[in-house]
């Protein structure tokens, strides 16, 4: 186990110097005056009395466990490959309010961005079926509306991809944040990619060789055409083809539009017609740097594409070794929780004072 802020450790020096300042702040508490107290001091102390010191201390040892969580305990295992192929692969998703649209995805009822993701992840991680996942593979994602944003950059470890894909949400319809920006993302996407070879290096730090990634490949999902953003979809995507990066883009919608609408009497499916999709900004970006175009209807051809780019040609990649962190700050987070509500519930009752 290791830390990712080790220095947050450092508070716990602080712990003693809080404690004296708490019991001198508090002082020797109330007395009352008595001509005579050698019959009181025999009688003792109480179970109450005795027990005083149990509140503070689960207050010091709720502190002392947010410490530890603020610090970030991770837990590293260890990834060791042997000699593979793959290739650097940067996702990027259109979130715009229109990929709020529902599709029928294994007998549930999900909007365009939810299927997305799900198939997305089952492209990464693999899905023990079709899919049998990218795993010697650079994977990194970008999300885009009115303005693109890096959801997760380019990582071997790909452990931690289905908790930056929660982070992914649709733009509020008609928000400032709503639009369809293609050419921005394009051309982010392909900066990340650009670099592919520098974050290789960084990754496995302690190899002599130098790598050389020889495919680098965009998978570009939307639902429309371009309505925001600075870059033209193809000026970014003549920028791609001078880095070496082909784009797969990925048309959805064609079918009669559904979407769920809450009222007085529960949630109905409100049919909105069949949209005509314009495909022209996305066929154009894959026909520019010798990629390809691919339009579905529905979630079973989303995932035969998936399926399809899964047999992208590959370039050999050097046997990689780094460390997959897992996050554990949480269950030491939830029991600092727990102590101080015990304290403040025994403080309030058991062992109320007063004043």
């Amino acid at each position: 186990m290791r830390f990712e802020s080790p220095w947050m450790l450092l508070w716990l020096l602080a712990l003693p110097a809080l404690v004296w300042w708490r019991q001198r702040r508090m002082g020797p508490g109330a007395a009352i005056r008595f001509s005579w107290t050698k019959n009181a001091a025999r009688s003792g102390a109480s179970l109450r009395q005795r027990l005083s010191f149990i509140p503070p201390l689960l207050r010091l040892i709720a502190l002392i466990l947010l410490i530890v969580a603020v610090a970030r305990p991770q837990q590293g295992m260890e990834r060791v490959r042997e000699a593979n192929e793959g290739i650097a692969i940067e996702m990027v998703i259109d979130r715009s309010s229109s990929m709020g649209a529902e599709m029928n995805f294994e007998n549930r009822r999900l909007n365009r961005l939810e299927v997305v993701k799900e198939v997305f992840e089952r492209f990464v991680l693999g899905d023990g079926k079709d899919l049998k996942g990218r795993r010697s593979d650079l994977v990194g994602m970008i999300s885009f509306a009115q303005f693109p944003e890096t959801v997760c950059p380019l990582t071997l470890g790909h452990g931690a991809l289905p908790q930056f894909l929660e982070t992914v949400r649709l733009a509020q319809p008609r928000s400032q944040e709503d639009g369809t920006a293609i050419g921005d993302a394009i051309a982010l996407a392909s900066a990340r990619l650009k670099t592919a070879e520098d974050v290789m290096a960084r990754q496995v730090p302690d190899h002599t060789t130098k790598f050389q990634i020889k495919s680098k490949v965009m998978i570009l999902l939307s639902d429309g055409q371009q309505t925001a953003g600075k870059r033209k979809p193809v000026e970014a995507a003549k920028l791609a083809k001078e880095w070496g990066i082909k784009i797969y883009s990925i048309a959805v919608g064609g079918q009669e539009e559904m979407r769920s609408q809450d009222t007085l009497f529960g949630r109905f499916l409100q049919l909105g017609g069949t949209p005509q999709l314009d495909t022209r900004d996305l066929e154009a970006v894959a026909k520019e740097t010798g990629g390809k175009f691919f339009l579905t209807e529905d979630a079973t051809s989303l995932a035969k594409v998936y399926q399809e780019i899964d047999a992208l040609e590959r370039s050999e990649i050097e046997s990689v070794r780094f460390m997959d962190y897992r996050e554990l700050f949480v269950p030491f987070a939830i029991f600092a929780l727990l102590l101080l509500a015990v304290e403040t519930g025994l403080n309030c009752t058991i062992f109320r004072k007063i004043p």
